[in-house]
């Protein structure tokens, strides 16, 4: 096996086997489970500086496994993966910290921090994979893996949502199964590849393409939360908030965008699933979750579950970006994949911050808290300001380009749904931002937790997870224009994807 071979299989390694040896551990092995989880975190982000040096010269990284005659496990990670990837190991190393400061109390933190491994594992897996098959391996472990952190807290409320997580998803999964097996009988194993693999089968199979499309669409479209699928997400609130922050930024939510644009890009080509009349209905499926999302958001007291619905309508933006026909509309979608994931995981880990802090979990309840967590609250406000679009934000930077993606492909009605998109993000923030700045303390605060003040406003655990990340939402927009920003990554993407 070569270097180029093993590198892959290293990245999967970093967090599978700390996950391992967690497991293990006994509960009062506080320091040790610590040195693993962060042994992990910078082992993986060091590979990954290793794999992007390595593609930005020209090198490729692929392994392949024959698991059966005709079906082939296939890691490689080429620049769409290592995209993805290193969003998740650098969230993955502030979630970590994070998580190690709000658990440091509870029960069972090795089966928790144990999973927790799992479930990045199988996010870096995903991103890897190199056809259906792999994608659908890693898409099905991500389930098992996230499944028993929605349940951490084991109340009637965890194992509710625990319950409808799994139908949901198990569905999805066999939507998705359907599809890859059904497209294995006509194709065999198709590889991603840019530009697509189907467009031979036209024009014999036309119907049956079209029909493949929507069960692989419906299938990775549940942890994408597109609607009507979603109805998942909001329950799945229950869990502590680093499993919330991980589900929205990191991991499940992600990983079902990212299946939309492995799909659309490398499965069918997006030329390919234009002729086939494929973009359009993915395109005003994306809008109506945008809209719906951010209607839904404003109906909602608890702050967790407005943020949920906020996640079901921002993720739609990748979906929207990936179906309009032309690299700008590319680019938004996948400059958003990784805007969007700093800045709802900035907006997680603050609202954990409020909870465990002072025990605030509703909206009417945030009167007056920046004058007491001043710096949580400001880098609320930025995130905030970021999902409403605000220059020089990172999500300015999305709505951008997904804006003159929409008039490139002929479409100006997606621009009036982007604005009001901003409107309604406007109208579901504003109001928690007068809250938190601008409205006096209802009177102390019953439910604070001293513990966890120390020396700052709270643990210190718990507060620089959410500066850091409140920092990049200002640095993805102002360094935009950057070499080794994001965007510029994501142009060389879309490159690849319009290949002629």
């Amino acid at each position: 096996m070569s270097l180029n071979e093993a590198l892959p299989l290293a990245l999967l390694a970093s967090s599978l086997l700390p996950g391992l040896l967690i497991f293990l551990l006994p509960e009062h092995s506080v320091k040790l489970r610590s040195a693993l989880n962060l042994f992990g975190a910078l082992a993986k982000l060091v590979l990954v500086g290793v794999l992007l040096r390595g593609v930005q010269a020209g090198q490729s990284y692929e392994f392949s496994f024959a698991m059966l005659p005709g079906i082939e496990l296939v890691f490689n990670a080429d620049p769409l993966a290592l995209l993805f990837v290193t969003l998740s190991a650098l969230l993955w190393l502030c979630t970590t910290l994070y998580a190690i400061g709000y658990l440091e109390t509870s029960p069972q933190r090795s089966r928790f921090f144990g999973f927790f491994s799992l479930c990045v594992t199988a996010t870096v897996g995903i991103a890897m994979a190199g056809n259906l098959f792999t994608f659908f391996i890693f898409y099905e472990l991500l389930t098992l893996a996230t499944l028993p952190l929605v349940l951490h807290r084991g109340s009637p409320a965890a194992l509710r949502g625990g319950s409808i997580y799994l139908a949901y998803t198990l569905a999805g999964g066999a939507l998705l199964l359907g599809g890859i097996v059904w497209l294995h009988s006509l194709v065999g194993q198709p590889e991603f590849s840019a530009g697509g693999v189907l467009a031979p089968l036209a024009p014999q199979h036309t119907l049956e393409l079209q029909i493949i499309f929507v069960l692989l669409i419906a299938g990775v479209g549940v942890k994408a939360a597109l609607v009507p699928l979603h109805g998942w997400l909001p329950q799945a609130m229950v869990a502590p908030a680093p499993v919330s922050a991980l589900l929205h930024a990191v991991a499940v939510v992600k990983a079902g965008a990212f299946g939309i644009v492995r799909i659309v890009y490398e499965v069918y080509g997006v030329e390919f699933a234009h002729a086939l009349g494929l973009l359009l209905p993915l395109v005003l499926l994306a809008c109506a979750t945008i809209v719906w999302g951010s209607l839904r958001a404003l109906q909602q007291d608890d702050l967790k579950k407005r943020l949920a619905y906020s996640t079901v309508s921002q993720v739609s933006y990748i979906a929207l970006g990936t179906a309009l026909l032309g690299p700008l509309g590319t680019i938004g979608a996948l400059v958003h994949l990784v805007h969007q994931g700093v800045m709802k995981i900035t907006l997680f880990f603050c609202a954990g911050n409020y909870a465990e802090t002072l025990g605030l979990h509703r909206v009417s309840e945030l009167d007056g808290v920046g004058r007491r967590m001043p710096w949580t609250s400001a880098a609320f406000s930025v995130a905030a300001f970021g999902m409403i679009a605000v220059a020089p934000t990172a999500g300015f930077i999305s709505k951008w380009y997904l804006g003159q993606g929409a008039l490139a492909a002929g479409m100006p009605w997606v621009l009036a749904v982007l604005v009001l998109s901003s409107l309604l993000n406007a109208a579901y923030f504003l109001p928690i931002l007068q809250r938190i700045w601008f409205n006096p303390p209802a009177g102390p605060w019953r439910h604070e937790n001293l513990a966890r003040r120390g020396a700052w406003e709270t643990s210190g655990l718990l507060l620089l997870p959410p500066l850091f990340t409140a920092a990049a939402v200002l640095a993805l927009g102002l360094l935009a224009g950057s070499s080794v920003s994001p965007l510029e990554w994501a142009r060389s993407i879309a490159a690849r994807a319009y290949l002629p």
